[in-house]
């Protein structure tokens, strides 16, 4: 058990020297208001005046303080860290003048055996990081105590807990010095030693309440009740001591400590001490063999001994697992560079590979948040872009007018006899032209996408490229570089892929031609019924207005009175004929023709014969042309060709433009970039005048690797320091 205090002593010098706290180690924090006695009572435990003394705030740094137990027949120094400098002196140290010494972290190997000069040191060093006035700094100051008098004990002597701010000291004073104070007790591994004086009562005691927020369950606080002999005359402390006031789990001890007047007249602690045994005899003679400073040290030895063994498991766990990330994180930043071209090489290779696998989705790092890479230029060409044409109405911005009007300026001057075909053109390239755009937008989101992959590859995949960010910057400039190349290359095939569609409206495309059969059918169904509800004799002189209020021309009557003869006397003809016009041939469509243009002339007839300007001359630029109108069944049969049509033939060239473009980008774009990524960076980065300046590391890299490897020598060196423990040590 002896021999745990040590180790913990050990540990506590091997981070001090990277200057780290990420170990919790076990130790002893002394809480207590201003001027409660915490230094005299750290003091009384040393045996020797070495701690500043006044009134007011005098400790404003932590000071931790070891206490280490030598044998009193070894006044030679024994530390490992003289023994080693003794051998490499190549002569043997003789040790030093006088049984006590003692050793500060910041004046590495020198050694004080004066400790007056003890004292002055930490006064210097006090007022080195926190003024001359009163202000407190959260900087510590280590001291280490080599003595014979003394149990093995490691001892944080804090800040008095103040209300008010003196001197140049902040408003905030008091806040600084509680968080001060909870940096330290709020360790799970640190017994709090929580100081109150014996003439203020129990129940005000700030160091008790500070402890009970930190350790409501008072598992790792003893309470320290200081100068029982200014207590008024009459009262005594017995009820406090015996916990009747404050219960504390850890138990209450009473001390008794040096007035002002005593250190001023330089009275020996050892003197105080036996003064401090006759007081306890007299006053609590029943209560002497619990109380005092030398009951005090060995409880706190042996409070610290078994917190330590409770802690050890766990620090051990922890070391370790310290040890592994600080591993990890040394071998993220890698060795320094020695052979650069070897080196560029690699990374160069290493990020090209790595890019061409994130596209393949074979990547090592695999992201689970969102979808990047070839999984994302899977998701834009079959879901965004898919969903964009299948959005893309056929008929969208085409209007019923907008076709009559197209149709009619595509006879020129002259009466159409039938639907001509180059209306039917000029339409749907204009509405096949509306394609490109999201064609052109599904190029840019793929090469968004490629730029994106960059970013992955150096965050994720290849972290070596952190260390050197100019080679980074440079490999990113080529890749985009790149990129650009191709795109314009890319949106040229796009663009030629939708100009092909325009190039050549094939109105043979099977798909088209079983849709025309199939619309002609319908038309043909369509005028079968109408033929069929008509009367079937209509006197001739109203004969101009048909089913519906449907115009017909003069002409028809006749035709639909010598339907049945027609049909009796040349069935085959008939036949032939109604073939002909259900299959949109000459015939048919010349007959619809002379229908529509005798219709026309009847309709023109009366609004003449009816006009009131009749025997005057009329200027046709003046009559009004009407906006809107109905049209007539001609005008609807023929709109309606048209637009289906349009729509037939735009579902086939979406269709072939969905497959077609995603095929074109893969290979101008993203197949090309994949091929070619290698040779392109090893051509541009691959210099000899380039190395230097590439492989040049950032300006903390080399800092923080140093910092790394420190702290994983100093956790290697810990876990070695605690394995030697045997486990019997444990109990």
């Amino acid at each position: 058990m002896e021999a745990l205090i040590p180790v913990i002593n050990k540990l506590q010098d091997v981070f001090n020297t990277v200057g780290a706290d990420i170990i919790q180690l076990p130790q002893i924090a002394v809480v207590g208001t201003q001027s409660s006695g915490k230094s005299s009572v750290l003091e009384n435990l040393v045996g020797r005046d070495i701690l500043p003394r006044g009134t007011g705030i005098v400790t404003r740094r932590p000071l931790i303080l070891q206490l280490v137990h030598i044998d009193p027949d070894d006044c030679r120094k024994t530390s490992d860290e003289n023994a080693t400098e003794s051998k490499r002196n190549g002569r043997l140290y003789r040790g030093i003048e006088g049984e006590e010494w003692g050793k500060f972290l910041h004046t590495k190997n020198k050694i004080y055996t004066d400790f007056e000069e003890i004292r002055q040191e930490i006064e210097t060093e006090t007022e080195r990081i926190s003024g001359n006035n009163k202000g407190i700094s959260d900087e510590p100051i280590h001291l280490k105590i080599f003595s014979p008098h003394v149990v093995n004990l490691t001892l944080v002597d804090l800040p008095g807990i103040t209300k008010l701010p003196v001197g140049d000291q902040p408003k905030d004073i008091e806040i600084q010095i509680r968080e001060l104070i909870y940096k330290y007790i709020a360790n799970p591994n640190c017994i709090i030693l929580a100081v109150t004086a014996a003439n203020t009562d129990m129940a005000t005691s700030e160091a008790l309440k500070v402890a009970r927020e930190v350790d409501p369950d008072g598992r790792r606080t003893l309470a320290v009740v200081t100068k029982l002999d200014l207590m008024d005359a009459g009262t005594d402390a017995m009820d406090v001591l015996m916990g009747r006031v404050i219960p504390v789990k850890l138990g209450i001890i009473g001390v008794v400590n040096r007035s002002q007047l005593d250190i001023n007249q330089k009275k020996l602690v050892a003197d105080a001490i036996r003064d401090e045994y006759a007081f306890l005899q007299k006053k609590y003679p029943s209560l002497a063999n619990r109380n005092g400073t030398k009951y005090l040290a060995r409880t706190l030895n042996r409070l610290l001994m078994h917190h330590i063994r409770d802690c050890l498991p766990e620090l051990k766990t922890r070391i370790n697992v310290l040890a592994s990330q600080y591993q990890s994180l040394l071998n993220s930043y890698g060795e320094p560079v020695e052979d650069k071209s070897s080196t560029l090489l690699q990374l160069i290779t290493k990020f090209a590979a790595e890019y061409c696998h994130t596209i393949e989705g074979t990547a090592k790092y695999i992201e689970t948040t969102e979808l990047c890479g070839g999984a994302r230029i899977c998701y834009i060409f079959h879901e965004t872009f898919g969903r964009t044409l299948e959005s893309v109405d056929p008929l969208g911005g085409l209007t019923t007018i907008d076709v009559l009007t197209a149709i009619r300026n595509a006879t020129g001057p002259r009466p159409a006899l039938f639907v001509p075909e180059v209306s039917f053109e000029l339409l749907v390239k204009r509405q096949v032209k509306r394609l490109e755009d999201p064609s052109l937008r599904c190029v840019e989101l793929v090469h968004e996408e490629m730029q994106r992959i960059i970013q992955h590859c150096s965050n994720y995949s290849t972290q070596e490229l952190l260390r050197f960010p100019k080679l980074h910057d440079a490999i990113v400039e080529v890749v985009t570089s790149l990129l650009r190349k191709r795109l314009p290359v890319t949106n040229e095939m796009v663009h030629n892929l939708v100009a092909i569609e325009l190039a050549y409206i094939n109105t043979k495309h099977p798909d088209f031609a079983d849709a025309c059969g199939l619309m002609n059918n319908n038309i043909e169904e369509q005028r079968r019924n109408r033929m069929r509800d008509l009367p079937s004799a209509v006197p001739r002189d109203k004969s101009l207005r048909g089913p519906g209020g449907q115009s017909l021309s003069p002409s028809e009557p006749f035709a639909l009175e010598g339907e049945a003869t027609k049909a009796a006397a040349g069935g085959s003809q008939s036949g032939s004929e109604q073939t002909d016009g259900g299959t949109g041939n000459w015939r048919g469509m010349l007959r619809k023709g002379e229908d529509g243009s005798a219709g026309d002339r009847a309709m023109l007839q009366y609004p003449l014969s009816s006009s009131p300007q009749k025997g005057h001359a009329v200027n046709l630029l003046d009559v009004p042309v009407p906006v809107s109108r109905k049209l007539s069944a001609r005008e609807q049969r023929d709109c309606e060709v048209i637009e289906r049509l349009i729509k037939s033939y735009f579902l086939i060239v979406r269709k072939n433009i969905q497959d077609s473009v995603p095929k074109a980008v893969m290979h101008f774009l993203v197949n090309h970039v994949k091929d070619c990524l290698q040779s392109e960076l090893v051509g541009q980065l691959y210099k000899t005048g380039l190395l230097d300046d590439l492989l040049t590391e950032s300006e903390d890299m080399a800092q923080r690797r140093t910092e790394a490897a420190d702290m994983l020598k100093a956790l290697q060196k810990a876990s070695q320091v605690i394995a030697e423990i045997r486990e019997t040590h444990l109990w």
